[in-house]
C-alpha cells in the first residue's frame, strides 16, 4: 500500500483450524480438505514502503499524497469476494475509506498463494476508493471455486490491512485475536445472526446469511450447506467490518429448495453459527 505504516510488531500470518476432509458438489468444486497434519499459513510477503508514520486519533492524518486533512471516524473496512460478475475470474474488492492505495503488497501476497492478478482497477466514490482484483489460479487460469483457497485470500487482504493499517483492526473481527487496537464494540452472534432463503429460480434458490466475522467462515458455511445435501453454486462474500454477510445460489438435484428443505437450511446454518465453539465431544 502506498500509505503510511507503522511498525507495531503484528503478525503477519494466520492460521486456520484443521479441516477433515470433505466432499463437496457444485460450484464449489475443489479440494476442502487440509492434510491432517498440516494447518493453512497466511504469510504474505511484505513490500518496502514508505517510512513514515500514520498519527491515530490526532488532528491530521497521513495519507497517501503526503496531504494533511483533518481526522475522521475511523471507515469501515470492506472486503467482497464475487463469484457471480465475472464468468472467467474471481473478483475482489477492497476498501478502506480514502486510506489505500495501490495495494501492490495484496497483489504481491495473493501472487504468494498461487494466484494471478489479471485485471485490477481502482474507482473513488463518496464511500471511498475501491480496490478490484480480477484473479484466477496459477495453474489453471481459471477462477477460484475452492472454499479453502477463497478464505485464505480473504485472511490474507485482512491480515495485510492491519499490518499497513493497524487503526483498521479496530473495526474487523480479526482485530480481537490479530491486530494491535481491539474493536470498540463487541458483536452478539445470537442478534448479529440473520439467515434468508428466498425463491430465485426454478433450478436454484438465493441463500442470504449475515453472522459475526470469524476466521474460517467461508470454509464452514460451504461445509454446514453441503452437510445436508444442498449444493452450492456460486455466490458473494462480503465481509464489512465486524460483519460478514454472504450471498450463495444453492440447489437441491438441480432444483430450488422446498420450503422444508429452506427451514433445515436455515435452522442447521442457525445453530451452527450461534454456537461456533461448540465441540462434539461436549454432548
Amino acid at each position: 500500500m502506498a500509505v503510511a505504516m507503522v511498525s507495531c510488531g503484528i503478525p503477519t500470518s494466520l492460521k486456520l483450524i484443521e479441516k477433515q476432509p470433505i466432499s463437496i458438489p457444485g460450484f464449489f468444486n475443489g479440494s476442502l480438505a487440509l492434510n491432517p497434519v498440516q494447518k493453512l499459513h497466511v504469510t504474505p510477503k511484505r513490500l518496502a514502503l514508505s517510512g513514515s508514520t500514520i498519527i491515530l486519533k490526532a488532528s491530521a492524518t497521513a495519507v497517501e499524497d503526503g496531504s494533511s486533512q483533518e481526522t475522521a471516524a475511523v471507515p469501515t473496512p470492506k472486503v467482497v469476494i464475487d463469484l457471480d460478475s465475472d464468468p472467467e475470474a474471481t473478483i475482489v474488492e477492497v476498501t478502506f475509506g480514502d486510506r489505500l492505495g495501490a495495494l501492490l503488497d495484496t497483489m504481491n501476497a495473493l501472487k504468494n498463494l498461487g494466484l494471478n492478478v489479471v485485471k485490477a482497477n481502482v474507482c473513488l466514490d463518496s464511500s471511498g476508493k475501491h480496490n478490484t482484483f480480477a484473479i484466477t489460479k496459477a495453474s489453471t487460469g481459471r477462477k477460484v471455486d475452492d472454499p479453502e483457497l477463497l478464505e485464505a485470500i480473504r485472511l490474507t487482504i485482512i491480515n495485510n490491512m492491519m499490518e499497513y493499517h493497524p487503526e483498521s483492526s479496530s473495526r474487523l473481527a480479526m482485530g480481537e485475536a490479530f491486530g494491535v487496537f481491539q474493536p470498540y464494540q463487541k458483536i452478539d452472534v445470537d442478534i448479529a445472526t440473520h439467515i434468508h432463503v428466498y425463491d430465485d429460480a426454478p433450478e436454484r434458490s438465493l441463500l442470504c446469511v449475515e453472522t459475526a466475522d470469524r476466521p474460517g467462515l467461508i470454509v464452514d458455511l460451504v461445509k454446514t450447506i453441503t452437510d445436508i445435501n444442498v449444493d452450492v453454486e456460486s455466490g458473494e462474500f462480503d465481509t464489512e467490518g465486524l460483519l460478514a454477510k454472504a450471498k450463495f445460489h444453492v440447489n437441491y438435484k438441480g432444483k430450488a429448495l422446498i420450503k422444508p428443505l429452506q427451514q433445515v437450511l436455515a435452522n442447521s446454518l442457525r445453530y451452527f453459527l450461534r454456537r461456533p465453539t461448540t465441540e462434539d465431544a461436549s454432548f
